[in-house]
């Protein structure tokens, strides 16, 4: 796929979700319009959307219609920045910038924060099961979602992120950690997104090992970024993990190491499409992701 392919095709989904995301949550004239104030501002704060897309994509990969699956990029969008809100309270990895605007809890206090990230996770599972796809298709897909958001996925991740700040971890540990906290999310915009397309079981497999090799080279990427970017280029606090003394993968494992398992999992991610009839996209976000610079 050519360069001036790629980017049109991710400006058309781009825009589809912010308009999508942008009608969510509009004041109403109601009691808790403050709640959707606070909700819209992190959800509206931007970023890549790139688990949005992914579903988009991978639906429209196995022969699906890319608008089919909007509610389901949607509630992924929406269940990630509940993720982003919490994960940057001051209990948890207290951080002031992200995306490169001050935080839920700086703008709207911790309370209003914890709410706001309650409120997205809820209307994550809201916006599919309310949407128009068939019954058996929503139900598939809340349970996805709820496999990434669950005690084995988001949550179970953040617990150990939680418990083992400041221990040096191993490979083998920290890739427990960040399948969960990162991975879980990405393969459940692929498999999202392969569901709504009415993909056969064995491209479902395939949309899941891709969304996990992706979130394994995303991390690494992300470790290296909090070493070689700086706060204005990435939007959020860079070398915050190095002067908490947390275990990190180039702390681990070095730049050196790190270029060559980014490499190794970006091949792998896209070593899985070949049971896809057009997995161009897909293959070339994998490798803009993984050279990413921010």
């Amino acid at each position: 796929m050519n360069s001036m392919d790629f980017d049109e095709r991710y400006r058309c989904y781009g825009q589809l979700i912010e308009k999508a995301l942008g009608e969510c949550f509009a004041a109403q004239g109601l009691s808790f319009d403050g709640l959707l104030e606070a909700m819209n501002y992190s959800l509206m704060a931007g970023g890549k959307r790139i688990r949005p897309i992914l579903t988009l994509e991978f639906c429209r990969a196995v022969g699906g219609s890319p608008e089919a699956a909007l509610p389901l990029a949607c509630a992924v969008e929406l269940l990630h920045t509940y993720s982003l809100i919490h994960d940057d309270l001051p209990c948890m990895d207290d951080d002031s910038l992200r995306r490169g605007k001050l935080t839920n809890h700086v703008v709207y206090g911790q309370a209003i924060a914890i709410l706001a990230g309650d409120a997205l996770q809820a209307e994550a599972f809201g916006k599919i099961l309310r949407s128009e796809l068939p019954a058996q298709v929503r139900a598939d897909c809340a349970q996805a979602l709820a496999d990434a958001a669950g005690v084995d996925g988001i949550c179970g991740g953040q617990y150990l992120d939680i418990v083992n700040s400041g221990r040096k971890l191993t490979e083998a540990q920290l890739t427990d950690v960040h399948s969960r906290k990162t991975g879980a999310l990405l393969i459940a915009a692929c498999r999202l997104g392969a569901i709504a397309g009415g993909a056969s079981p064995e491209q479902q497999e395939a949309a899941m090992f891709y969304g996990a090799c992706l979130g394994a080279a995303f991390q690494i990427r992300d470790d290296m970024l909090d070493v070689l970017s700086t706060d204005v280029v990435l939007g959020k606090s860079v070398g915050k993990d190095f002067r908490g003394n947390k275990t990190t993968f180039m702390t681990l494992l070095g730049a050196e190491k790190c270029e060559k398992m980014l490499r190794k999992f970006t091949d792998a991610a896209k070593g899985e499409l070949k049971l896809l009839p057009d997995a161009e996209f897909l293959c070339e976000l994998a490798e803009r992701l993984a050279y990413r610079e921010k």
